[in-house]
């Protein structure tokens, strides 16, 4: 019975891991790294030098991101990573954007999309995400060295006006009820001549919206608040992180097809836009990560989190006994005693030199009057 128990759990075990198997190969995740128009932090994928990786493990992305704000990859990147990161990153460690946004979008694959329409992606460079882990942190010194901005905020409140600009903005159309607030009608046309329309009196056409609304808004912010660190004294790399669940919402509502597609048209559209306004207000200086991930997650948050490592200093280390007055008395007459003693030395050293001066005799050797003919 024992052996027969053994042979039940093993089957049961291996189809298990089969069917789980199967469950994390339907669903994909890409990442788009987006370049500047104006400066090259990039290989060029295109470039018939450039070998491009067919995957990158969430380590290796956070470790690119940490190079690209102008920091040092963490020591434990493999060899196999390092290699990817220089096929991926320009070689010139003095030519970095220390700015970079990593937004994750949830609830579709790229590999679905025709994101080549859109203008940032036809040059992006794009890869595969390895699951080999379902998280990765990235590694960022002191906060003093790095300001991290949230895209996550969502809003508190809005208004039909709010959503009546968004519509201008991407070219399209809100239509209010006049009988309720927030009650009505936004249509957006798209790239591939569709429209998008979303009905406020829905739940996930509101949700998708208001997502859309407060990720541009928080990227407004996020430039506003670089222009108040460029004029700092120290001027810290920047990191802009957050997710978009709106297409997730209108997927479990609509399905992946139809809505949902349209959905993302109209984010990729919308983060056109907002990626023009980023390059004008760094300056070129900034690099988009946009992952799609289709992959359910396993547990709650981010595929990429932010970690702080502190380094501690010689000021730090000093500083960790709290001196007493005692300790202070004392030091002070070290200190005074110290400088007596350098100063009556000095006085005295003054005083002999200036005696030997007066009295050195006027010979051929004397080095005073070493150019002087005595003869």
């Amino acid at each position: 019975m024992d052996l027969l128990a053994r042979r039940i759990c093993f089957f049961l075990v291996t189809v298990s891991s089969f069917f789980f198997s199967q469950a994390r190969a339907q669903g994909t995740a890409s990442l788009f790294f987006i370049d500047s128009s104006t400066h090259r932090f990039l290989r060029n994928p295109a470039s018939n030098d450039v070998v491009k990786p067919d995957s990158m493990s969430l380590p290796e992305v956070s470790a690119a991101v940490s190079v690209l704000l102008g920091f040092a990859p963490p020591a434990a990147l493999s060899a196999s990573g390092s290699s990817k990161l220089n096929e991926v990153l320009m070689p010139n460690p003095f030519k970095r954007p220390r700015a970079v946004f990593v937004l994750e979008v949830r609830g579709i694959s790229g590999h679905n999309l025709v994101v080549k329409d859109q203008a940032i992606f036809r040059t992006a460079y794009e890869t595969n995400i390895d699951f080999g882990s379902n998280k990765a942190e990235i590694g960022l010194p002191d906060e003093s060295e790095v300001s991290v901005f949230s895209l996550d905020e969502q809003l508190a409140d809005y208004s039909d006006n709010q959503i009546g600009d968004f519509a201008s903005w991407m070219g399209g159309s809100y239509i209010a009820d006049t009988l309720e607030a927030l009650n009505g009608e936004l249509t957006i046309p798209l790239a591939n001549g569709d429209q998008l329309k979303l009905h406020m009196s829905k739940e996930a056409d509101r949700k998708f919206t208001t997502s859309l609304l407060a990720l541009i808004r928080n990227f407004r912010r996020a430039m506003e608040l670089h222009e108040d660190l460029l004029h700092s004294i120290h001027s810290p790399a920047e990191l802009l992180t957050g997710c978009f669940d709106g297409i997730k919402v209108l997927g479990e509502q609509y399905g992946s097809e139809g809505v949902a597609q349209n959905g993302m048209q109209l984010l990729l559209a919308a983060m056109t836009k907002i990626f023009d306004s980023l390059e004008h207000a760094y300056q070129g200086q900034i690099v988009g990560a946009i992952l799609f991930n289709g992959v359910a997650p396993v547990e709650s948050g981010k595929m990429l989190n932010v970690m702080f490592t502190s380094r501690p200093s010689a000021r730090w280390l000093a500083e960790s006994k709290i001196p007493t007055n005692m300790t202070i008395v004392e030091v002070l007459l070290v200190r005074r005693t110290l400088a007596w003693i350098t100063g009556i030395i000095l006085i005295i050293a003054t005083l002999l030199g200036v005696y030997f001066l007066l009295n050195m005799p006027i010979t051929r050797d004397t080095l005073l009057y070493s150019n002087v003919k005595l003869d």
